[in-house]
């Protein structure tokens, strides 16, 4: 009984120690998303650069696009918007990019797609961010790629970048282009 009072608290301690350490090597944006394979949450959102006008999720249908959440005051977005910028204007982005401009205003918003240009397609106002939570949003940037059939297929969690772009990104788009 005396060895099972000094074994249990060096079990449990050796426990807890191997999940620590296994946490050491985790990426913190691999963080896998309970939506990819199902699909895209309904939305019907009003247009950033024509407010008398809403757009429907059901008009993005039978075309590839990606989401990109984004905010005028997310930092990591200031990062991410000209690698997105550059990939449209290239012509090596040739989906429809849809922005959600995140928790935000309009002015602010419009002043930061002036100073930085606009990638987008169509950039669709979430200014109580009830849109990003029906899409699992845990902070901006983050972006989503939607099948045809209106089915999430992948999740860039912070800003997409080269890295992101080359391995992830751009080799599902031409895989569901071709679909």
């Amino acid at each position: 009984m005396k060895k099972l009072k000094y074994l249990l608290p060096l079990a449990l301690f050796i426990v807890l120690a191997g999940f620590l350490v296994k946490g050491l090597y985790l990426d913190p944006h691999e963080v896998p998303s309970p939506l990819i394979g199902k699909p895209a949450p309904a939305f019907q959102l009003q247009d950033l650069n024509h407010l008398d006008r809403t757009v429907s999720s059901d008009e993005l249908k039978g075309k590839v696009w990606l989401l990109n959440v984004w905010a005028s005051w997310c930092e990591s977005c200031r990062e991410e918007h000209p690698y997105i910028m550059q990939l449209v204007r290239s012509g090596e982005l040739k989906n429809t990019v849809v922005g959600l401009q995140y928790k935000d205003k309009v002015a602010p918003g419009l002043a930061f797609l002036t100073q930085y240009g606009n990638p987008y397609t169509l950039v669709l106002r979430d200014p109580e961010g009830q849109t990003g939570i029906n899409f699992g949003v845990y902070g901006v940037p983050e972006t989503f790629i939607i099948d045809k059939k209106g089915i999430i297929r992948h999740k860039v969690i912070g800003p997409m970048m080269q890295k992101e772009w080359t391995n992830d990104v751009k080799p599902l788009l031409a895989k569901l282009e071709a679909e």
